[in-house]
């Protein structure tokens, strides 16, 4: 029986191809954290981009290890209700993540966002590096150019992220009448709206 043996040719072949089949199909991965009031509404905005592979609601700039939402809603643990953004920087910058996240807060509202109060909802930037800081505050410069006043939002070093519970991720898929309801009710579209006109889009 004849018994087919490959040549060293194409065992090389086999491997480079497999190794450029690998290597084109990894999409580069790197990651933002932001803080816009509820992260329900955060996320639908951030998934919408061309680039942005993924986005996860959770809780960062607190000391409390693993929080629950139970916990930091009594407002003791130092976390914000955030999201992040798992991106192709090869097809969306940080700095066009920072204009999508400037459009979708409101940057004078130093005591939350919206119909959410308390500092739990307060805007933020967390950057991992100094190339996103210094990103960061020179996008806060231009919104304070345009409102000409201070802009409330803080711009913090990252620290650790937590994934909020499984029934908080993509909740405006998983519940869109609630989503809706309580987007309406709060007032942000509305709010948006008024400080961003044109610029803002949802």
């Amino acid at each position: 029986m004849f018994t087919y043996k490959p040549t060293l040719l194409a065992l090389l072949l086999v491997s480079v191809m497999g190794s450029f089949t690998s290597h084109a199909t990894a999409a580069p991965k790197a990651s933002a954290v932001f803080a816009g009031g509820c992260f329900w509404c955060m996320q639908p905005a951030f998934d919408k981009v061309h680039g942005v592979l993924d986005t996860i609601v959770g809780y960062t700039g607190g000391t409390t290890t693993n929080p629950t939402y139970e916990q930091i809603g009594t407002g003791t643990t130092g976390h914000y209700e955030a999201i992040k953004v798992i991106y192709d920087p090869e097809k969306v910058t940080f700095q066009g993540l920072l204009k999508i996240f400037w459009h979708n807060i409101d940057p004078l509202d130093a005591q939350g966002q919206f119909c959410d109060k308390g500092s739990t909802y307060r805007s933020a930037i967390f950057y991992a590096n100094q190339t996103e800081k210094k990103e960061a505050e020179a996008s806060k410069e231009k919104v304070e150019e345009r409102f000409k006043q201070p802009v409330a939002t803080m711009i913090i070093k990252a620290n650790e992220f937590w994934p909020a519970e499984d029934y908080h991720q993509n909740y405006y898929l998983t519940n869109p009448i609630r989503y809706k309801f309580y987007r309406y009710r709060c007032g942000r579209d509305a709010r948006l709206m008024e400080l961003w006109g044109i610029d803002y889009t949802h």
